[in-house]
């Protein structure tokens, strides 16, 4: 599978429902899964993801600890508004330990990707990485997804 972390294509998260000046939200993309950004509480929290030109999306990878369920949307101007469901997902517990769920979003096509964790299994939850997966292309890259 090709994998890349978000910053290596030029993703930017450009909004956060909530943040900790020690686990900002920048770590949600650095593919590191030693660092984090942290929610500061409460339901729902959300981030949005911005690339800088439209982007195909087979899969993301979201590693993450206490998220119980995800939903993902997308939007394909460059104002981060407008945006239409591509996947949910429910989040097995798994105490003491990384949560990691590969999400399908089928090649859709994308500027921006808002994930919005609508339940925790606590009150505090964090995203370690968030991963493109197999499937992530610009027209110009003439990178495709295996079949």
């Amino acid at each position: 599978m090709i994998e890349s972390s978000l910053t290596s294509v030029g993703a930017k998260v450009v909004l956060v429902a909530s943040s900790d000046e020690n686990h900002p939200p920048e770590n949600i993309i650095d593919g590191n899964t030693k660092t984090f950004w942290m929610s500061t509480g409460m339901f729902p929290q959300e981030f949005i993801i911005h690339f800088p030109e439209p982007t195909n999306i087979g899969t993301v990878t979201v590693d993450s600890y206490n998220v119980k369920h995800l939903k993902i949307e997308k939007n394909t101007s460059q104002n981060a508004s407008q945006f239409e469901p591509v996947a949910e997902k429910e989040f097995e517990s798994t105490e003491g330990h990384l949560q990691s769920n590969a999400i399908t979003l089928n090649g859709c096509s994308a500027t921006h990707l808002r994930f919005i964790i609508t339940a925790g299994y606590d009150h505090f939850v964090s995203v370690h990485r968030t991963l493109s997966g197999r499937g992530l292309w610009r027209d110009e890259w003439r990178m495709r997804s295996p079949e």
